[in-house]
């Protein structure tokens, strides 16, 4: 009972220390996982409001459908073509009309209003709507159809005409003129066959049919066509005798418009319902996974601790869609694992670090302390002796390190160039060998005549060239040999390193080219820090290449049989 009284009087302090959190007052970090499918489980395919993207997919596939159907209406092929057939149409007709009163006309030419021509007009079956105006040779009316009894024509079996509803068109026509999409370009006038067909007439009268037409002020389209009568051969007459005025009723194209136009626009709301539903279809494949991805990189981001979560981002394993957000998961999770293998290494360096640093300092401290006690100049001069040593250790340590920090910067960003490895390689062996020689080195160097030319950092491969060489003369005694060559094989070139000194531990072999590892004799201990190789290796993997070593061995000897010398291998693409 003890522990619940205090943590109800730390709360009660809380005031005084607003920045103790105490018991539920401590908010938990998030878990990456668990957000995510938190997200995952609010959001849904009719994400509009959440997903900008998703409204740009929608927009876009609205607006072509939409540019498409209103160019379909404003060109109105349809509209086009039934006007001018109806137009042909109406020009053979009145033709028909006019060479049939052409016929029965009298020697003087003269159209007879009550005997010929009325006669003639009643038994005409044309439209009902449609009326027939005939004018003698002063353009004066003098008989049309209109007050007349008409008979309803031939009834043809198959040939109907059904009425449609229009409700998308005339809801657009009442929306606007605008939206008219240039329903009819001829010239809006009254409605007055008397004046319209007159002024064709007098047109016609010059032996020429004349087609026109109108817009009334309702907004119907009415075609008006005169033809000519010319009287027989027999009469001997030239010229026009009269003039057939042809008349349509009022909106008859109008309406077989309005249906065509009504199917389409009824194609068009199925086409918008059809797109929208595909767009969010595609926009949640999308949009959804490119959240996913975001999400997850965002709470990797969070700089707050107490929201940050405990565990390893996790990218979304998305590989399995053979598209780019597929190849772009795949990427996020290569840079992440890249990433963290990166931190891995960089905490593994600083432990490594720290350690070999501790060893050269340990020494320094109890030569320090041995110093102040020891009273015998002798062997304070080798406790000098040690303190000098364990320094250049650590300044040499302390400069290798440095280099081997800096390596991955500078192989980002130096620019690869071309250069003969060849020449590159006698220049390294020219200086390298007086050093060897010194020592009672054999050196034999064993180079193609031919250049050799890669594209490379040049600096950094001469520094893996001159670590190599250096190791082999440090291992060699007075009468060894140490031979350096170069072959070009097929697409990539093997530069080779061998010694006649000791050889490579076995057991060594797959620890040589890790950090801080040095295999030396007892005399050379202290004056390499182990980084020479790794660093070595660290490049020539940044060109793409291979770095190995191995023992010299007899053909046929035991594989625990003394070696004969050490081999290092480097290779390199061309």
């Amino acid at each position: 009972m003890a522990f619940p009284s205090k943590l109800g009087k730390s709360r009660a302090r809380r005031g005084n220390h607003p920045e103790v959190v105490l018991g539920d007052d401590w908010i938990a970090p998030r878990n990456s996982d668990a957000e995510l499918r938190a997200k995952r489980e609010r959001r849904r395919v009719l994400a509009m409001k959440r997903s900008p993207l998703a409204r740009k997919i929608v927009t876009f596939n609205l607006v072509a459908i939409i540019l498409m159907v209103a160019g379909i209406l404003y060109l109105n092929p349809f509209r086009n073509s039934l006007v001018t057939q109806r137009e042909s149409a109406m020009v053979t007709e009145a033709a028909l009309v006019a060479d049939l009163l052409g016929t029965i006309t009298g020697e003087d030419g003269v159209l007879d209003p009550v005997d010929d021509v009325s006669s003639i007009l009643n038994v005409l079956e044309l439209p009902l709507r449609e009326h027939v105006y005939i004018y003698d040779v002063t353009g004066e009316l003098i008989a049309s159809t209109e007050g007349r009894p008409r008979t309803n024509g031939v009834t043809v079996s198959g040939l109907r005409f059904e009425g449609r509803s229009t409700v998308l068109s005339d809801f657009l026509s009442k929306v606007g003129t605008f939206l008219s999409f240039g329903e009819d370009t001829a010239p809006l006038r009254a409605y007055d066959p008397s004046v319209s067909l007159a002024e064709l007439a007098k047109s016609a009268l010059s032996n020429e049919f004349h087609v026109e037409t109108i817009v009334t002020e309702a907004g119907s389209t009415v075609f008006t066509v005169a033809a000519p009568i010319l009287a027989s051969a027999d009469v001997g007459l030239e010229g026009a005798i009269g003039v057939v005025g042809l008349m349509s009723g009022e909106g008859e194209i109008d309406a077989l418009v309005r249906v065509e136009r009504e199917q389409i626009l009824q194609v068009f709301v199925i086409a918008i319902l059809v797109s929208i539903g595909l767009s969010l279809v595609l926009a949640s494949t999308i949009a959804n996974p490119l959240s996913d991805l975001a999400a997850a990189a965002e709470i990797g981001r969070d700089k707050n601790s107490r929201t940050i979560s405990p565990g390893r981002v996790r990218i979304p394993d998305l590989t399995g869609r053979p598209d780019e957000i597929g190849r772009l998961s795949s990427a996020l999770q290569g840079m992440v694992s890249a990433l963290y293998d990166r931190i891995d290494a960089n905490e593994q360096f600083a432990a490594d670090v720290a350690h070999e640093i501790k060893n050269p300092l340990a020494s320094l401290r109890s030569a320090v302390g041995s110093l102040r006690m020891i009273k015998k100049e002798e062997q304070r001069m080798k406790l000098l002796d040690i303190i000098e040593h364990d320094v250049r250790r650590l300044d040499r340590l302390v400069s290798d390190i440095s280099n081997a920090s800096r390596l991955d910067s500078e192989l980002v960003k130096d620019d690869e160039e071309e250069f003969n490895l060849i020449k590159m390689v006698g220049n390294l062996i020219d200086y390298l060998s007086i050093e060897a020689k010194e020592k009672g080195v054999d050196f034999v160097a064993d180079l193609p005549d031919k250049p050799i030319i890669i594209s490379a950092l040049e600096a950094r491969l001469a520094q893996v060239i001159v670590n190599l060489i250096s190791n082999a003369i440090s291992f060699c005694e007075d009468g060894d040999a140490i031979r350096v060559w170069v072959r070009k094989r097929d697409h990539r070139v093997l530069i080779v390193v061998e010694d006649t000194g000791p050889g490579i531990p076995d057991q060594a072999l797959a620890k040589i080219f890790k950090r801080f590892y040095s295999e030396r004799p007892a005399g050379q201990f202290g004056n390499n820090s182990g980084l020479g190789l790794a660093i070595s290796k660290q490049i020539v993997e940044a060109h793409g290449g291979v770095i190995w070593a191995e023992n010299i061995r007899p053909a046929g000897a035991e594989i625990g049989s003394p070696p004969l010398g050490a081999r290092f291998v480097v290779g390199l693409p061309i």
